[in-house]
């Protein structure tokens, strides 16, 4: 039996996963959460084989819940599924540690197909993602973003959302001070001096679906 624990903000997405792996006899879903704090809690408690995570979710993001599933050395794989298909993107987080790469828009049979072979130790990439990769790496594109530490990644997606140093130092556990510090390093690192212009550059490589209309300064 393949034990799953879905990690998702989003409720809808998380009873459509939970449906159609239920349905399946090698699969079980042994849980789920909304945050990925919540997220790293039930995969130490439960230890699943597998847990889909979503990215884009408040507070910690998917990168840093792989990170740190993969630090501490748990046999849980991840596979991420997001709604996000950019090649940089996944490169970023199979970097991370994660093995499965999934994009929202996949079908049933993908999404039981991913879990099935991610649980056997293979790596699986949808189509689509597999195919932008290799053309990636064929053509040598580098992204901008690949200067950047994950914690300085993290950093950046919350500061596109509109949120106050005083909450990304919350939710990251770190003080203001030093996220003013990844902020501004960030922003040296990618030559660019306001957040609306770090929103454009991560909507144009695609880590942002569109730009916030509340990003602050």
């Amino acid at each position: 039996m393949i034990n799953v624990v879905l990690v998702d903000d989003h409720e809808l997405v998380r009873t459509g996963f939970r449906m159609i792996l239920q349905q399946q006899p090698d699969i079980n879903v042994g849980g789920e959460a909304g945050t990925a704090e919540e997220g790293l809690r039930l995969i130490r408690t439960l230890v699943p084989d597998i847990a889909l995570v979503d990215v884009h979710m408040p507070g910690m993001s998917g990168i840093e819940l792989t990170e740190r599933v993969c630090r501490s050395k748990l046999p849980t794989h991840i596979v991420i599924v997001t709604v996000v298909d950019d090649a940089r993107f996944p490169k970023r987080l199979l970097d991370a540690g994660a093995l499965g790469y999934l994009t929202k828009g996949c079908t049933a049979d993908e999404l039981v197909s991913a879990v099935r072979q991610v649980a056997m130790g293979r790596r699986y990439l949808a189509p689509a993602v597999a195919q932008q990769l290799a053309l990636a790496t064929l053509d040598g594109s580098a992204s901008p973003f690949d200067v950047l530490s994950s914690r300085e990644l993290e950093v950046a997606m919350m500061l596109v959302r509109g949120k106050p140093l005083t909450i990304i130092g919350e939710q990251l556990n770190l003080s203001p001070k030093t996220v003013s510090t990844y902020k501004q390093r960030l922003m040296e690192k990618l030559h660019v001096d306001h957040v609306l212009s770090l929103a454009h550059l991560m909507t144009m490589h695609g880590l942002i679906d569109t730009p916030n209309h509340h990003v602050g300064n």
